[in-house]
């Protein structure tokens, strides 16, 4: 399974144009973005800019940022699915969603504390039964990074990412995770068995293709050409 990873776009068209684009040209399973849709927009102009993914029928999947409305967890049109909170299953693969980021010192729009990450990530996994968990690898989407990795390592040398988020993945063992959130931490990681991405910031032409194949996973980071 291929898929096309994007974040941190902060409501820049252009990147949503060459993420539909690159998705298309690369024959994508799917398109997954990891939040910063917009920059302190609206649910509408979230709905416009995330209507040019939907509109290549190919199947998207997304969770909010830290700088989105946290009512857009409604939006579901078309081929476009938010899964923050939620758990699909798609192909081989268990999907997990959690939005938005740990509280921060910019009072954002979208911030929770590490009790409600926590809450929500076991929600996520209270819906699918035992039999599709131990039969699906699972990824999970998220827009903040892990704890104490590489990618939530501000350029200030701070470790911001989410405690509860790494609690999750030492405990459950997913096969990878997609992250954003913190721009200049672009690369990977791993805690464990687990692949942690963060493809750097869409609105400077940053994707990944993410390759799935069983419990392969392989990672390539592109830029899109002007």
């Amino acid at each position: 399974m291929k898929m096309i990873v994007g974040t941190d776009f902060h409501g820049f068209k252009p990147a949503f144009d060459f993420l539909a684009r690159e998705a298309i040209g690369r024959c994508a399973d799917a398109i997954i973005i990891c939040g910063d849709i917009t920059n302190f927009g609206t649910v509408e102009n979230a709905k416009n800019l995330l209507s040019m993914l939907s509109s290549v029928n190919i199947p998207c999947f997304f969770v909010p940022g830290n700088c989105d409305p946290p009512s857009i967890i409604t939006l579901d049109f078309n081929s476009l699915k938010c899964i923050h909170g939620r758990s699909i299953l798609f192909g081989d693969l268990l999907l997990i969603g959690i939005g938005g980021s740990p509280i921060t010192p910019f009072n954002t729009f979208f911030e929770m504390s590490e009790e409600e990450i926590f809450e929500v990530l076991q929600k996520c996994l209270k819906t699918i039964g035992d039999e599709a968990r131990g039969s699906h690898e699972m990824l999970v989407v998220s827009h903040s990074p892990p704890k104490n990795t590489k990618l939530d390592r501000t350029a200030f040398g701070l470790h911001v990412g989410s405690e509860s988020l790494r609690r999750f993945i030492e405990e459950y063992k997913p096969l990878a995770v997609v992250c954003g959130h913190i721009h200049e931490a672009k690369g990977k990681d791993s805690i464990g068995r687990t692949l942690i991405v963060n493809p750097g910031p869409a609105r400077h032409g940053n994707y990944i293709i993410l390759s799935v194949e069983k419990s392969d996973v392989r990672v390539d980071f592109l830029t899109a050409k002007a």
